[in-house]
Protein backbone atom coordinates (compact mmCIF):
# COMPACT_ATOMS: atom_id res chain seq x y z
CA UNK A 1 0.00 0.00 0.00
CA UNK A 2 1.55 3.30 -1.11
CA UNK A 3 1.57 6.22 1.28
CA UNK A 4 -0.75 9.17 0.72
CA UNK A 5 0.57 12.66 1.44
CA UNK A 6 -2.06 14.65 3.32
CA UNK A 7 -1.69 18.44 3.48
CA UNK A 8 -4.55 20.12 5.31
CA UNK A 9 -7.57 18.28 3.88
CA UNK A 10 -5.97 17.43 0.52
CA UNK A 11 -4.87 13.84 -0.03
CA UNK A 12 -2.18 13.65 -2.72
CA UNK A 13 -1.91 10.14 -4.12
CA UNK A 14 -5.57 9.32 -3.53
CA UNK A 15 -8.39 9.96 -5.98
CA UNK A 16 -7.99 12.30 -8.94
CA UNK A 17 -4.73 14.17 -9.55
CA UNK A 18 -4.70 17.36 -7.52
CA UNK A 19 -4.43 20.81 -9.12
CA UNK A 20 -1.79 23.30 -7.98
CA UNK A 21 -1.78 26.95 -9.08
CA UNK A 22 1.39 29.06 -8.71
CA UNK A 23 1.50 32.58 -7.27
CA UNK A 24 4.01 34.80 -9.07
CA UNK A 25 3.50 38.29 -7.63
CA UNK A 26 6.55 40.53 -7.38
CA UNK A 27 5.32 42.66 -4.47
CA UNK A 28 3.24 42.09 -1.35
CA UNK A 29 0.37 44.08 -2.88
CA UNK A 30 0.43 41.88 -5.99
CA UNK A 31 0.56 38.74 -3.88
CA UNK A 32 -2.41 39.88 -1.80
CA UNK A 33 -4.38 40.58 -4.99
CA UNK A 34 -3.39 37.16 -6.35
CA UNK A 35 -4.30 35.36 -3.13
CA UNK A 36 -7.73 37.00 -3.06
CA UNK A 37 -8.29 35.89 -6.66
CA UNK A 38 -7.18 32.33 -5.98
CA UNK A 39 -9.17 31.77 -2.81
CA UNK A 40 -12.41 31.34 -4.77
CA UNK A 41 -11.02 29.16 -7.57
CA UNK A 42 -11.54 25.41 -7.85
CA UNK A 43 -7.98 24.38 -6.99
CA UNK A 44 -6.42 22.07 -4.43
CA UNK A 45 -2.99 23.53 -3.66
CA UNK A 46 -1.22 26.88 -4.08
CA UNK A 47 2.49 27.18 -4.83
CA UNK A 48 4.21 30.43 -3.89
CA UNK A 49 7.03 30.89 -6.38
CA UNK A 50 9.03 33.15 -4.13
CA UNK A 51 11.78 33.62 -6.74
CA UNK A 52 9.40 36.08 -8.47
CA UNK A 53 9.21 38.21 -5.27
CA UNK A 54 11.32 41.36 -5.57
CA UNK A 55 12.39 41.29 -1.90
CA UNK A 56 13.22 37.59 -1.80
CA UNK A 57 16.73 38.27 -0.49
CA UNK A 58 15.25 39.86 2.65
CA UNK A 59 13.95 36.93 4.67
CA UNK A 60 11.97 39.17 7.01
CA UNK A 61 10.14 40.60 3.97
CA UNK A 62 9.51 37.07 2.71
CA UNK A 63 8.00 36.15 6.08
CA UNK A 64 5.87 39.31 6.02
CA UNK A 65 4.56 38.41 2.56
CA UNK A 66 3.91 34.84 3.63
CA UNK A 67 1.89 36.02 6.62
CA UNK A 68 -0.30 38.11 4.31
CA UNK A 69 -0.79 35.17 1.92
CA UNK A 70 -1.53 32.75 4.75
CA UNK A 71 -4.16 35.06 6.23
CA UNK A 72 -6.09 35.10 2.95
CA UNK A 73 -5.52 31.46 1.99
CA UNK A 74 -6.12 30.08 5.47
CA UNK A 75 -7.69 26.86 4.22
CA UNK A 76 -5.46 26.18 1.20
CA UNK A 77 -2.28 24.10 1.40
CA UNK A 78 0.75 26.17 0.33
CA UNK A 79 3.95 24.95 -1.31
CA UNK A 80 6.95 27.24 -0.77
CA UNK A 81 9.27 27.21 -3.78
CA UNK A 82 12.40 29.14 -4.64
CA UNK A 83 13.17 28.00 -8.17
CA UNK A 84 16.80 28.69 -9.05
CA UNK A 85 17.71 30.30 -12.37
CA UNK A 86 19.50 27.16 -13.51
CA UNK A 87 16.21 25.28 -13.23
CA UNK A 88 14.03 27.90 -14.88
CA UNK A 89 13.55 30.33 -11.99
CA UNK A 90 13.70 34.11 -11.93
CA UNK A 91 16.76 34.66 -9.73
CA UNK A 92 19.98 33.04 -8.62
CA UNK A 93 21.14 33.09 -5.01
CA UNK A 94 23.99 31.40 -3.17
CA UNK A 95 23.56 27.83 -1.99
CA UNK A 96 23.94 29.07 1.58
CA UNK A 97 21.11 31.57 1.21
CA UNK A 98 18.88 29.05 -0.58
CA UNK A 99 19.03 26.64 2.34
CA UNK A 100 18.83 29.37 4.98
CA UNK A 101 15.71 30.82 3.36
CA UNK A 102 14.00 27.45 3.21
CA UNK A 103 14.95 26.56 6.77
CA UNK A 104 13.67 29.86 8.14
CA UNK A 105 10.36 29.37 6.35
CA UNK A 106 10.09 25.77 7.58
CA UNK A 107 10.44 27.07 11.14
CA UNK A 108 7.45 29.40 10.71
CA UNK A 109 5.17 26.40 10.05
CA UNK A 110 3.15 28.73 7.82
CA UNK A 111 3.35 26.46 4.75
CA UNK A 112 2.53 22.80 4.28
CA UNK A 113 5.21 21.85 1.75
CA UNK A 114 8.66 23.03 0.68
CA UNK A 115 10.32 22.31 -2.65
CA UNK A 116 14.02 21.36 -2.57
CA UNK A 117 15.96 21.05 -5.82
CA UNK A 118 17.57 17.65 -6.31
CA UNK A 119 20.85 18.93 -7.75
CA UNK A 120 22.30 20.12 -4.44
CA UNK A 121 24.66 18.57 -1.91
CA UNK A 122 23.01 15.50 -0.39
CA UNK A 123 23.82 16.48 3.18
CA UNK A 124 22.22 19.90 2.72
CA UNK A 125 19.11 18.25 1.30
CA UNK A 126 18.90 15.68 4.09
CA UNK A 127 19.30 18.34 6.80
CA UNK A 128 16.50 20.44 5.29
CA UNK A 129 14.24 17.41 4.82
CA UNK A 130 14.76 16.53 8.48
CA UNK A 131 13.96 20.10 9.58
CA UNK A 132 10.81 20.08 7.44
CA UNK A 133 9.60 16.77 8.83
CA UNK A 134 10.31 17.82 12.42
CA UNK A 135 8.11 20.86 11.83
CA UNK A 136 5.33 18.81 10.22
CA UNK A 137 5.93 19.81 6.60
CA UNK A 138 5.98 17.58 3.54
CA UNK A 139 8.82 17.83 1.03
CA UNK A 140 8.94 17.93 -2.76
CA UNK A 141 12.39 17.08 -4.12
CA UNK A 142 12.42 18.34 -7.68
CA UNK A 143 14.38 18.54 -10.91
CA UNK A 144 13.62 20.67 -13.98
CA UNK A 145 15.23 20.35 -17.40
CA UNK A 146 14.22 23.25 -19.67
CA UNK A 147 16.41 22.12 -22.57
CA UNK A 148 15.49 18.53 -23.30
CA UNK A 149 14.09 15.23 -22.05
CA UNK A 150 16.56 12.81 -20.47
CA UNK A 151 16.36 9.10 -21.20
CA UNK A 152 13.65 7.04 -19.54
CA UNK A 153 16.26 5.43 -17.30
CA UNK A 154 17.63 8.82 -16.23
CA UNK A 155 14.18 10.18 -15.42
CA UNK A 156 13.46 7.15 -13.26
CA UNK A 157 16.90 7.42 -11.63
CA UNK A 158 16.32 11.06 -10.64
CA UNK A 159 12.87 10.29 -9.22
CA UNK A 160 14.25 7.35 -7.25
CA UNK A 161 17.07 9.53 -5.90
CA UNK A 162 14.53 12.11 -4.72
CA UNK A 163 12.66 9.30 -3.00
CA UNK A 164 15.83 8.00 -1.33
CA UNK A 165 16.73 11.46 -0.02
CA UNK A 166 13.45 11.67 1.87
CA UNK A 167 11.21 13.45 -0.59
CA UNK A 168 7.53 12.83 0.12
CA UNK A 169 6.76 13.97 -3.43
CA UNK A 170 9.53 13.31 -5.96
CA UNK A 171 9.06 15.64 -8.94
CA UNK A 172 10.51 16.03 -12.42
CA UNK A 173 9.63 18.42 -15.27
CA UNK A 174 11.29 18.06 -18.67
CA UNK A 175 11.20 19.83 -22.04
CA UNK A 176 10.14 17.78 -25.08
CA UNK A 177 11.75 18.34 -28.46
CA UNK A 178 9.39 15.88 -30.21
CA UNK A 179 6.38 13.66 -29.55
CA UNK A 180 8.66 10.75 -28.65
CA UNK A 181 10.03 12.76 -25.71
CA UNK A 182 6.52 13.08 -24.28
CA UNK A 183 6.04 9.33 -24.56
CA UNK A 184 9.40 8.85 -22.79
CA UNK A 185 8.25 10.99 -19.86
CA UNK A 186 4.86 9.26 -19.64
CA UNK A 187 6.34 5.76 -19.70
CA UNK A 188 9.01 6.69 -17.14
CA UNK A 189 6.17 7.96 -14.94
CA UNK A 190 4.28 4.69 -15.36
CA UNK A 191 7.32 2.56 -14.52
CA UNK A 192 8.28 4.69 -11.51
CA UNK A 193 4.72 4.61 -10.20
CA UNK A 194 4.20 0.89 -10.74
CA UNK A 195 7.61 -0.47 -9.76
CA UNK A 196 9.51 1.89 -7.47
CA UNK A 197 7.53 4.72 -5.86
CA UNK A 198 6.72 4.46 -2.17
CA UNK A 199 4.14 7.22 -2.49
CA UNK A 200 2.87 9.83 -4.93
CA UNK A 201 5.10 11.34 -7.62
CA UNK A 202 4.80 14.46 -9.78
CA UNK A 203 5.92 14.49 -13.41
CA UNK A 204 5.29 16.65 -16.45
CA UNK A 205 6.46 17.30 -19.96
CA UNK A 206 6.44 21.05 -20.58
CA UNK A 207 5.37 23.37 -23.41
CA UNK A 208 2.57 22.72 -25.89
CA UNK A 209 3.80 19.27 -26.90
CA UNK A 210 3.73 18.15 -23.28
CA UNK A 211 0.24 19.35 -22.31
CA UNK A 212 -1.10 15.79 -22.45
CA UNK A 213 1.18 14.92 -19.51
CA UNK A 214 -0.52 17.60 -17.39
CA UNK A 215 -3.90 16.03 -18.05
CA UNK A 216 -3.25 12.28 -17.90
CA UNK A 217 -1.78 11.83 -14.43
CA UNK A 218 -4.47 9.41 -13.33
CA UNK A 219 -3.58 7.07 -16.20
CA UNK A 220 0.23 7.17 -15.96
CA UNK A 221 0.76 7.90 -12.26
CA UNK A 222 1.43 11.60 -11.65
CA UNK A 223 -0.51 12.73 -8.59
CA UNK A 224 -0.35 16.53 -8.93
CA UNK A 225 -0.57 18.85 -11.92
CA UNK A 226 0.03 22.58 -12.33
CA UNK A 227 -2.47 24.99 -13.87
CA UNK A 228 -2.56 28.73 -14.39
CA UNK A 229 -4.96 31.28 -12.98
CA UNK A 230 -3.67 34.46 -14.64
CA UNK A 231 0.07 34.23 -15.31
CA UNK A 232 1.88 30.96 -16.00
CA UNK A 233 5.04 30.01 -14.12
CA UNK A 234 6.19 27.40 -16.65
CA UNK A 235 5.55 26.77 -20.35
CA UNK A 236 2.53 24.62 -21.13
CA UNK A 237 0.37 25.42 -18.11
CA UNK A 238 -3.32 25.66 -19.01
CA UNK A 239 -6.15 27.34 -17.17
CA UNK A 240 -7.26 25.75 -13.92
CA UNK A 241 -10.86 25.68 -15.20
CA UNK A 242 -9.95 23.71 -18.34
CA UNK A 243 -7.63 21.49 -16.32
CA UNK A 244 -10.37 20.50 -13.86
CA UNK A 245 -12.86 19.76 -16.66
CA UNK A 246 -10.41 17.60 -18.59
CA UNK A 247 -9.17 15.64 -15.57
CA UNK A 248 -12.79 14.93 -14.63
CA UNK A 249 -13.63 13.94 -18.20
CA UNK A 250 -10.76 11.45 -18.35
CA UNK A 251 -11.69 10.06 -14.94
CA UNK A 252 -15.33 9.54 -15.95
CA UNK A 253 -14.27 7.47 -18.97
CA UNK A 254 -11.70 5.25 -17.28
Amino acid sequence: MKKVVTIKNVKIGEGLPKICVPMVGETIDQLVEEANFLKNLDLDVVEWRVDFFEDVKDIDKVKEALKAIRTILADKPIIFTFRSAKEGGQKEVSTEFYFELNKRIVETKQVEVIDIELFNEEENIKDLVEAAHINGLAVIISNHDFKNTPSKEEIISRLRKADELGGDLPKIAVMPTCAADVITLLDATRIMNEEYAKGPIITMSMAGKGVISRLSGEIFGSALTFGAAKKVSAPGQISVVDLRKTIQLLHTNL
